[in-house]
């Protein structure tokens, strides 16, 4: 069996069956785990924040930190791949409130930001999100297997979910 894939944060990664795509320690991070199953081929994006307007025209170098930038890079990588839309499927896992703010305002609340955002994105690429694990206040990790199309999310004292 090959050695699974690493998905770093801000990065973008596209492979085929019989891989492993994983990311470790998501927090606020939301993992963007796409697949298409008559190619068994997908991608993860890891993305930090939800949209590049928050950085600075010079520092708009890694378009997987952000999800307005990273979501259409991995659309367009898959469909390089031969990918088709209409066969995409999208999970997503993360977007947590790791940390308690006691009534500062929404802009520091990056999770529930990022959820929105890559709801947002997804509607207006006209793709589907199926299934999804996010939000509370747990850190995950996700697994994507590229056999099964399969996203397996583990988080401390609790068992794996699998979506």
């Amino acid at each position: 069996m090959p050695e699974p894939i690493r998905v770093g944060m801000s990065e973008i990664v596209v492979a085929r069956a019989p891989r492993v795509l994983f990311t470790l320690g998501l927090g606020s991070c939301i993992a963007i785990c796409v697949y298409d199953f008559f190619l068994k081929t997908g991608g993860m994006a890891h993305i930090m924040l939800p949209d590049s307007s928050l950085s600075s025209a010079n520092t708009l170098t890694n378009r997987g930190k952000f999800a307005d930038t990273a979501i259409p890079d991995l659309i367009s990588s898959l469909q390089k791949e031969g990918a088709m839309k209409e066969r995409m499927v999208v999970k997503i896992a993360g977007g947590s409130q790791m940390f308690n703010f006691n009534g500062l305002n929404s802009q520091v609340q990056i999770g529930a930001r990022n959820i929105a955002a890559v709801e947002k994105i997804m509607a207006e690429l006209g793709l589907k999100i199926v299934s999804r694990n996010v939000g509370g206040h747990v850190g995950r990790s996700v697994y994507m297997d590229l056999e099964t199309g399969n996203v397996t999310i583990k988080m401390l004292n609790s068992p794996d979910v699998i979506l």
